[in-house]
């Protein structure tokens, strides 16, 4: 590494969860950091590495027990789309069959209402904006997944090479 890499800003991202709705976050502030000149990595760990894959439908917005979630309409009237329902609804509602799959909808659906891009394209935007992504080989081994079955242009390596990598970076576990 050379001494102006040394010294530029960088940024390096746990990503440990394996949901939609965790996996914005990182690619937000990673592709931003992008934009500003700053290094960013992203280290894909446990069920975070679901984020990598090439078949994305797995990636799921759960409702139940995240209770900082508001549940909107993305559908309707400026009003009905204000109402957060969760203060309406108990808790037990959103563990019926196919509520996860209708968040899911929700969520995407309030994406593309603001403008933004969906994961795929998200995501591909980091990889085309130099975001590393590295992909831990234990939690790999550990939960099953096989290297096929993820994106390219991705690394694969372990914690030990992830931390050395970043001991001068500023983490952030999500």
């Amino acid at each position: 590494m050379t001494e102006q890499q040394d010294q530029r800003e960088q940024l390096t991202i746990i990503q440990t969860k394996g949901s939609l709705d965790w996996a914005y976050p990182s690619l937000i502030l990673t592709s931003t950091a992008r934009t500003l000149d700053q290094e960013a990595h992203i280290f894909f760990s446990y069920y975070g590495i679901r984020c990598l894959l090439k078949d994305t439908r797995s990636l799921l917005v759960s409702p139940v027990g995240n209770p900082a979630m508001p549940i909107r309409s993305p559908i309707g009237s400026a009003g009905f789309k204000a109402i957060d329902w969760r203060g309406y609804t108990p808790d037990l509602l959103w563990a019926l069959p196919g509520m996860t799959r209708l968040a899911t909808w929700a969520f995407k659906q309030q994406l593309a209402s603001h403008g933004q891009l969906p994961f795929e394209e998200m995501r591909e935007l980091c990889l085309d904006l130099g975001v590393k992504m590295t992909a831990c080989q234990m939690s790999m081994e550990l939960l099953g997944f096989k290297a096929e079955d993820l994106i390219s242009g991705i690394e694969f390596a372990g914690a030990a090479s992830y931390l050395a990598d970043s001991a001068r970076q500023q983490s952030l576990f999500i």
